[in-house]
């Protein structure tokens, strides 16, 4: 079984014989998990260092004192996925947020689609935001990654098609498209950005918008999926192209 996952900001992650993993994630550790002296864990900050160690000592209900074992810096993966993905409704963003964390997507961008039934506006579109931010959080550890995805803010249509302009590869899934996303080559490094509709799909204006902006309409496959489901799919697809997964 692998060893647990648990975020620290401390800096002697980097140069420390000992570190100490306290506060929130050592309360989870100590009274959640019940990680006892002896066992092995893994320490990141989100940003590619960590280490691997054994718990030398347990203080209180939230301490852990880890011994270093072996430490590693791994470099920002390459290309960098980008998914922008519509508002769903209900819980489904969620589901899509930790889905997409799992296979390896680096970034997820909330994107309010003309279409879109959820609207994401004062203080629920605050709790929202940060309901995807804590679930990549916590998706990110139970896949033991080292790079946690960055979850952005809420984008209109216009900033997603900047970002498309400046993208290595800027893709949108629709339904009627010719072109498989199976088909496509995937640049070795740069952003990949690919865009996911709503329910009720892209709207014709938000594809010339994108188009122009030089994002070209891919299907997935066969079928249909749901918004919440497209993303992870086709992520998984450009992830397999872009040999991240070899």
């Amino acid at each position: 079984m692998s060893a647990p996952v648990f975020l620290t900001d401390d800096p002697a992650l980097r140069t420390a014989r000992r570190v100490v993993l306290d506060g929130a994630e050592g309360r989870h550790a100590v009274t959640v998990r019940r990680v006892a002296v002896g066992e092995e864990v893994v320490l990141t900050d989100g940003r590619g260092v960590a280490v691997r160690g054994t718990v030398a000592a347990v203080e209180g209900k939230d301490t852990l004192h880890v011994d270093v074992g072996e430490r590693t810096e791994e470099p920002p993966p390459a290309p960098r996925i980008v998914v922008v993905q519509a508002l769903p409704k209900g819980d489904r963003g969620e589901l899509a947020v930790e889905t997409m964390t799992e296979v390896g997507v680096d970034v997820v961008v909330p994107w309010a689609a003309s279409r879109c039934i959820t609207q994401w506006k004062g203080e629920r579109g605050a709790k929202s935001l940060a309901k995807w931010r804590s679930t990549a959080r916590e998706a990110g550890k139970q896949a033991r990654r080292v790079h946690l995805p960055d979850v952005t803010e809420l984008m209109t249509t216009r900033q997603v098609a900047g970002m498309l302009r400046e993208a290595a590869f800027a893709g949108v899934l629709h339904e009627a498209a010719a072109d498989p996303i199976a088909a496509v080559e995937v640049p070795a490094d740069g952003d990949v950005v690919l865009v996911v509709g709503p329910e009720g799909g892209v709207s014709p204006e938000e594809l010339a918008v994108f188009a122009e902006a030089g994002a070209r309409a891919y299907r997935l496959g066969p079928t249909v999926l749901r918004t919440s489901t497209a993303g992870v799919s086709a992520a998984s697809v450009l992830m397999a192209a872009s040999g991240r997964w070899a």
